[in-house]
């Protein structure tokens, strides 16, 4: 192929990712503080009020321990909503059509699309990381791997909320899986409490939560231990990206759905 296709594509996936950008930075009090201001809600009900209560969770406190599941938790919010609003809604302005029947490859409409899910993710995530600084003048384990995992998780819920809304026939499909399947899955994934703290009975449901593994995987490299490994997380997490990597791309190069 000649250079100047590979020019092409590249202009196309910097361009789709500069309106993606662009779109959520233009409405930043909707998509950028929202998340910050209801975790320092978070901070004050259940770090400051309760915490002290509470006492420490394995080797920290209370604030401390939950103060990587919330970062967690701006991070797969904001990289899922930000897809699957801004895909549905190319979608059903008929926007996308144009995209697919010009040169520019599917895979590079997705990485556009997930481009911007993923900057926005780790963007909010970066916000509440030097708020919770601020506030509680930690250290962390290691910024390289904390990152790593911020950055394969945003990636995998971009994937998760681009797969939303391909199937999506109408704005009401694309808060089902958030309202329904997501945010039950991020509160019994270990944010607030220890797997360990809990009766054995319901302690395998937490097990057979993919969130619970991101979560805890991502702790281990914030405050230096968890019950999860981080290579198990970082398998879990690019395998499972991959995965929506290849469906995704099959899905629009077929156009399904459409």
């Amino acid at each position: 192929m000649s250079k100047s296709y590979f020019e092409c594509q590249l202009v196309a996936f910097s361009t789709i990712t500069y309106k993606e950008v662009r779109r959520f930075l233009r409405i930043w009090i909707q998509t950028l503080l929202p998340t910050p201001i209801t975790i320092l809600l978070y901070f004050l009900i259940f770090g400051s009020f309760l915490g002290p209560r509470l006492g420490s969770v394995g080797h920290v406190s209370y604030i401390m321990f939950m103060t990587p599941g919330l970062i967690m938790f701006a991070v797969i919010n904001n990289s899922f909503s930000n897809v699957v609003s801004s895909f549905f809604g190319a979608k059903f302005q008929r926007n996308i059509e144009e995209l697919l029947v010009s040169p520019v490859e599917p895979l590079v409409i997705l990485l556009g699309f997930v481009a911007g899910g993923v900057l926005r993710g780790l963007l909010v995530g970066g916000i509440v990381l030097m708020m919770t600084q601020l506030m509680l003048g930690y250290h962390v384990a290691s910024y390289g791997l904390s990152f790593t995992i911020a950055f394969l998780t945003a990636l995998f819920f971009s994937l998760a909320g681009l797969l939303n809304a391909l199937f999506a026939n109408k704005f009401d499909d694309i808060s089902i899986i958030p309202t329904f399947v997501l945010t039950p899955m991020i509160y019994l994934g270990g944010v607030f409490y220890d797997a360990n703290s809990l009766p054995v009975s319901f302690r395998w449901l937490i097990y057979f939560n993919p969130l619970y593994y991101m979560i805890n995987g991502f702790r281990a490299a914030f405050i230096g231990h968890s019950d999860t490994s981080i290579e198990v997380c970082l398998f879990l997490l690019t395998i499972a990206s991959l995965f929506l990597l290849i469906l995704n791309t099959y899905l629009l190069k077929k156009r399904k759905n459409f």
